[in-house]
């Protein structure tokens, strides 16, 4: 019996690689993305004034390049209320280990941002060799595609969404004899959550484009359950924000804009595939 498990395991695919082959490959990819990981975090975590001082604090200072953009805003439009002038809170660490664990996070968080095209890269490479020829010609661009909304989602996260929900939150008192004193260990893990969530978020057309192309949903499943879907985008957008409706309609919107994006996608999916079968 023994023996017969060992050659279920050296069975090899069509590929000639064995199931210890896979797991061999699978150890080289991982390993190398972690490196990837390690070797933009180390970087991130040697540039402390830049990375911790410039970027992570970015949102937390009323110079930040969003708030300039809405004083200018403001003052092009006459609408002083725009203009978001000062943040009436001050960060603390309670903690002792606070401002180091902190160091390490936000490094951390900054080294997989920077190391995502790569990672996927690693990952898609294991992955489409299992794929079908017709598959993988329709899955060409994913790397790009994938990365390039990973970025824009991150970007929105951090330029909008973030500084919009630090102003809301550092505004906001119950009375005016309390005064906000936000930890850095709060501070950090919101602009995290919200710039992650953001990001994932984005890939909403690619999850619909492979969905499609699998057969799992259709151009008329989707515009059949918009409602449902804009009841979800905006559930699920209350929950990653501050509870702030600006927050929740500012994250909400775009998601919503990639949903018609995906029903587009599904149409030219659909319609390339009738085209196909014609020709047959």
């Amino acid at each position: 019996m023994a023996l017969d498990q060992y050659n279920e395991e050296e069975e090899e695919d069509e590929n000639g690689m064995s199931f210890l082959d896979h797991l061999e490959q699978l150890r080289w990819h991982l390993l190398r993305s972690v490196s990837a990981i390690l070797v933009f975090m180390v970087a991130a975590f040697l540039s402390k004034g830049f990375v911790f001082g410039q970027v992570i604090l970015g949102p937390a200072k009323v110079d930040f390049v969003t708030y300039r953009l809405l004083c200018q805003l403001s003052e092009k439009l006459s609408l002083p209320a725009l203009c978001i002038d000062q943040l009436p809170f001050i960060l603390q660490s309670r903690q002792m280990t606070g401002q180091f664990s902190m160091h390490i996070t936000s490094s951390l968080v900054v080294g997989l941002i920077a190391a995502f095209p790569y990672v996927f890269w690693e990952i898609w490479k294991f992955i489409s060799p299992g794929l079908y020829a017709k598959e993988r010609n329709a899955a060409r661009g994913a790397v790009f595609f994938v990365s390039l909304l990973f970025f824009l989602g991150a970007s929105f996260g951090y330029f909008i969404l973030s500084p919009l929900s630090i102003n809301f939150l550092s505004n906001y008192q119950l009375d005016p004899s309390i005064a906000n004193e936000f930890d850095i260990t709060s501070y950090v893990s919101t602009l995290v959550m919200l710039v992650l969530a953001s990001a994932v978020m984005f890939q909403l057309p690619v999850v619909i484009y492979f969905l499609t192309q699998a057969g799992l949903v259709s151009s008329a499943m989707l515009k059949a359950y918009r409602r449902h879907s804009i009841v979800v985008i905006l559930v699920l957008s209350a929950l990653i924000t501050p509870p702030d409706v600006i927050s929740q309609i500012l994250i909400a919107m775009p998601i919503l804009v990639l949903y018609e994006t995906g029903i587009i996608i599904a149409k030219r999916l659909e319609k390339k595939r009738r085209e196909e079968e014609d020709e047959l």
